[in-house]
């Protein structure tokens, strides 16, 4: 498991719940050091562990979890890089939904070694769609629902989001875009800005 995932748990974690809780996850999971580096790569069993030691410690089913894992990385001000590599996707909601596609790609050329699991949109009708996720990161689908939502409440659009299991290792998510210009989205400029 890349570090930039261990690292984005814990920032998640600390950020929202405090350094004494996680320091108390970290012991759970039987890690050695509550800080990780984001440049390593940590062994799969690891990474599932420190998730189970999350829920734990939250008493909230592991799928909860991870979906405010989702919405945190795009909503906090500390991971604002992120919610701009994925604003980047379009002008509007519909357009981000339709780039998805190209989000592991894009994900490794910010990070070469980060890879993310193939996603596939399918269209049903107007305004409704299915996202399935490819089998390689445990927990990415419900992540993606968190990262769903909270991008549609920056493009301010009215979606509607349900994780609907899936087969063969796949997630599939389903998608009922309402309305693309709900309410007035965050503002987003092309260049950053400075200080």
């Amino acid at each position: 498991m890349h570090g930039l995932v261990n690292k984005a748990l814990q920032s998640f974690f600390c950020a929202t719940y405090g350094t004494e809780r996680w320091l108390r996850v970290t012991e759970a999971a039987g890690f050695e050091s509550p800080e990780f580096e984001a440049m390593l790569i940590y062994d799969k069993d690891q990474s599932s562990r420190l998730l189970d030691a999350m829920a734990l410690e939250l008493e909230r089913p592991l799928n909860e979890v991870l979906e405010d894992i989702g919405t945190f990385l795009v909503s906090n001000p500390h991971t604002e890089s992120l919610r701009r590599l994925l604003r980047f996707c379009g002008v509007s909601y519909l357009d981000f939904l339709h780039s998805l596609d190209d989000l592991p790609d894009r994900a490794r050329l910010a990070v070469s070694d980060l890879h993310l699991p193939a996603l596939e949109l399918r269209e049903h009708a107007a305004g409704r769609f299915s996202l399935t996720c490819a089998p390689g990161l445990p927990g990415f689908g419900d992540v993606l629902v968190g990262v769903l939502r909270a991008m549609a409440d920056d493009y301010g659009a009215l979606a509607m989001l349900e994780h609907s299991g899936g087969t063969n290792g796949r997630d599939v998510i389903s998608i009922t875009l309402i309305e693309t210009a709900f309410a007035k989205g965050r503002s987003f400029e092309l260049g950053a800005t400075t200080p």
